[in-house]
């Protein structure tokens, strides 16, 4: 039942244990230059988490003194490349073509692979997104690199390496992960975690047009329809304030009060997994680990104990306001502000004092 951890084999004193580690060819690893962002686009608007990606790309860049390029997939968006530009982008490789209208991960997959087997980019970057989650991985693979998902901090170190720091083991340890041998170095970002690049009138850089070889019309899957999810709530990642509710409401129709006070304050409406778990609401407006992460300005906690894997998706906000009736909530310890009592009491009186500033 080995591991091959090789604990043994450092302290045996009398070197009574062989441990031999095959050695791997080691790769020229001198022509891979510049940082990529993918800039990820829905029916021709720029994503958000691709400006933030490009805050951060920036800073790597200019650590590393190398170029930032974002690659920019879709039909008919180029004059959509001048935004990225003037988010820091010095590059923009942009392929334009109705295949990459709509989002199907084949053709990305095989047009990103393309483009980075030609520029040899030494990082690439992508949101943690459903975009980002589905076609990345497969160009890692076929790069015959490494990837590190859902990361919540990025740095350099001493020798140019990329650290990528995720959260592991349950969120309850954050894990720095390296890739010395390979390259493309790849990572995926969770969204909201970091600040959108500012806007820089003017600034100048070089857009690249790839063309789309006609093979690639030849699929094995077609996007026959787009469906939207419709919802009378804001978007949830894109909030400035968020209410969310957990085990606390008890049961599903106490939601209603949740909602009430988001629509007062004209907020986006969350939940803790134990609330989706329930079936109280849908998998959608889950935050945390295992849903969406978040950085509004507002993020009203509501019955929700504050469980690691929860904050780690929420832990971000500006500024957070915990109402729970266990003055030992873990929730509490994270909030800027507690509201300690029963949540039926205080939640519609807040929902009330707030319709009546709405008036007056």
């Amino acid at each position: 039942k080995c591991t091959l951890c090789g604990a043994c084999f450092e302290v045996c004193k009398f070197e009574a244990i062989l441990f031999e580690k095959p050695e791997t060819e080691k790769k020229d690893l001198s022509a891979y230059k510049g940082v990529w962002v993918f800039c990820e686009q829905k029916k021709g608007i720029i994503q958000s988490v691709a400006y933030e990606l490009l805050g951060e790309g920036r800073k790597l860049a200019d650590k590393l003194n190398t170029y930032l390029g974002g690659v920019l997939f879709g039909e008919n968006i180029k004059e959509k490349a001048k935004n990225l530009i003037s988010r820091g982008a010095d590059k923009v490789y942009l392929a334009d073509s109705p295949l990459l209208k709509d989002f199907l991960d084949e053709t990305y997959t095989k047009v990103l692979i393309d483009l980075a087997t030609k520029y040899k980019p030494e990082i690439i970057l992508a949101g943690a997104t459903t975009i980002g989650r589905s076609f990345i991985p497969k160009v890692a693979v076929k790069l015959q690199t490494g990837l590190t998902a859902d990361c919540t901090a990025l740095g350099i170190d001493s020798k140019g390496n990329l650290m990528q720091t995720r959260p592991a083991f349950g969120g309850n340890i954050m894990a720095t992960i390296l890739c010395k041998n390979s390259r493309p170095q790849m990572a995926t970002v969770r969204h909201k975690v970091m600040k959108e690049s500012c806007i820089t009138e003017g600034r100048k850089g070089e857009i690249i047009l790839e063309d789309i070889p006609e093979s690639y019309s030849r699929r094995d899957t077609q996007v026959i329809k787009v469906v939207q999810e419709l919802t009378s709530t804001i978007n949830l990642t894109e909030a400035d304030i968020i209410v969310s509710g957990g085990g606390g409401l008890q049961k599903k129709e106490n939601f209603k009060i949740i909602e009430d006070l988001a629509k007062v304050l004209g907020a986006a409406v969350g939940a803790s997994r134990t609330a989706v778990d329930k079936g109280w609401i849908s998998y959608s407006h889950q935050v945390g680990q295992t849903g969406k992460t978040v950085c509004p300005k507002l993020y009203i906690a509501v019955g929700i104990s504050g469980a690691i894997q929860h904050l780690v998706g929420m832990q971000s906000s500006e500024k957070i306001l915990a109402v729970n009736k266990d003055p030992n909530a873990p929730i509490f310890k994270a909030a800027d502000y507690g509201l300690l009592g029963d949540l039926f009491k205080i939640v519609p009186a807040l929902t009330e004092e707030f319709k009546n500033l709405k008036i007056n």
